[in-house]
């Protein structure tokens, strides 16, 4: 799960800042659990119990569902979470000028990509699945969700600045997760970026989401399929590379040509990699995140 930092989520921060419902938590991790076996493991009564149950499920962070037990129908309560991520409010650069650049993930000018691997529309796969010829495929344009065990990906964007302006910072967001087929939430991968033929470091996706369903996927995507990602925003500075504010090398943006024709950024998991875990790209229509590659372009 992910969520912004604003005022709707409030009630899911406040179903955590209990020690109470974080032990509640903690125990469901481990297994599934009726409201007697918490106020047990809890030394708690199960009035107090359920009140604090009912505030985690009202929150999505746990479900309950009625089961038949020795005593009749029970609540069986179970986490519906495997991961929480905080996206914070972008830091406002208002001393330059800017302008920005909206990229489908299907608009790619090169791939070389192994399976498992697919893309879809909102509508239905392209083509058949593990098979990376139809990465070529017209229909690719409107894909809104890629995937690929290994290899790398390009995308082309061009460079409007005028002689007289000088790039400042450099800004890439989309959403992305690791690869597994099917699923896994802990399967992590060191996914790779490169601008204009710079390599500047890599990211470590820690899995691929399924534990609750995307928000945008549409209808017909099944549920055991790659469900989300995380929203990560790629910078390249005058002080180093970031990931959401995590650097990861000390490439800055004067190590670029400032009368660049393109942006050329590629994003790989390379064969040597430390953890070789793919690559999940989700685009308009998938995922939580209603966006294609975003570019954002700071100068003076």
């Amino acid at each position: 799960m992910e969520i912004d930092l604003n005022q709707s989520s409030v009630g899911l921060l406040k179903a955590l800042a209990s020690p109470i419902r974080l032990r509640i938590i903690d125990l469901l991790s481990k297994r599934e659990m009726n409201i007697q076996e918490l106020s047990a493991h809890l030394h708690l009564s199960k009035s107090i119990v359920s009140s604090h149950v009912n505030q985690l499920e009202r929150a999505k962070i746990i479900e309950t569902t009625r089961k038949p037990g020795k005593n009749g129908v029970q609540k069986i309560s179970q986490l519906r979470v495997s991961y929480l991520g905080i996206n914070f409010p972008n830091r406002k650069e208002s001393a330059y000028s800017r302008y920005e650049t909206h990229l489908p993930i299907g608009h790619y000018v090169d791939y070389d990509v192994d399976p498992v691997c697919g893309l879809a529309t909102t509508k239905s796969y392209i083509g058949h699945l593990d098979d990376p010829k139809y990465f070529m495929d017209p229909d690719r344009v409107n894909a809104g969700i890629l995937w690929f065990a290994k290899g790398y990906i390009d995308y082309k964007v061009p460079n409007l600045l005028d002689r007289s302006q000088t790039i400042q910072q450099v800004e890439i967001s989309f959403e992305v997760a690791s690869e597994f087929p099917f699923t896994n939430d802990n399967w992590p991968s060191d996914i790779s970026f490169e601008l204009n033929g710079i390599d500047l470091g890599f990211w470590e996706s820690p899995g691929d989401y399924a534990d609750v369903r995307g928000e945008l996927n549409p209808e017909w995507w099944p549920n055991n399929m790659n469900q989300y990602g995380l929203l990560k925003t790629l910078q390249v500075t005058h002080e180093g590379t970031f990931v959401s504010g995590e650097k990861i090398s000390d490439v800055t943006i004067d190590d670029f040509s400032r009368q660049t024709q393109y942006w050329n950024l590629r994003l790989a998991v390379k064969k040597t990699a430390k953890h070789v875990g793919g690559l999940t790209l989700y685009g308009k229509g998938f995922g939580n995140h209603d966006q294609d590659i975003d570019f954002r372009f700071y100068y003076l």
